[in-house]
């Protein structure tokens, strides 16, 4: 019997972001990121002869609509988003044939930013984050 193949792709709409027990349904948008500093390392002639690897940092930005941000507000320390210590965000993604899952763990917001221009018929903040460590496919 021939192995089965599923060409269905990830899709926005099957994105599901927690953080704690809230899933944001006001989520426009998340992206989050590894980080290594990698360096070449030289010697005799003009070719590298490895690469070198220093530290890791992760980071990302997750977009909501401001009803969102202003339930994370009313949640947070000292209702300031800022003052959230080791948040886990968990990211999932399904595609019909199944889920993925990652776990951002130890996150804290960098800023807390709002803006609203003439003419605008939302508000969505961009929200950049830290964090300590990448769990993926949990």
């Amino acid at each position: 019997m021939p192995a089965s193949f599923n060409s269905e792709q990830y899709q926005y709409s099957d994105v599901s972001v927690q953080i704690g027990d809230r899933v944001l349904v006001g989520l426009r948008g998340v992206k989050y990121m590894s980080e290594q500093e990698k360096e070449p390392v030289y010697g005799k002639g003009n070719q590298p002869l490895a690469i070198q690897r220093g530290n890791k940092k992760y980071e990302g930005e997750i977009k909501i609509l401001q009803g969102e941000l202003e339930l994370l507000i009313d949640k947070a320390p000292n209702k300031d988003i800022i003052d959230y210590r080791n948040l886990t965000i968990t990211v999932a993604y399904s595609n019909g044939a199944g889920l993925t899952t990652d776990n951002l763990v130890g996150v804290e917001f960098k800023q807390s930013p709002k803006e609203m221009n003439q003419n605008d018929k939302f508000m969505e903040v961009t929200l950049p984050i830290l964090f300590l460590k990448l769990k993926q496919g949990v």
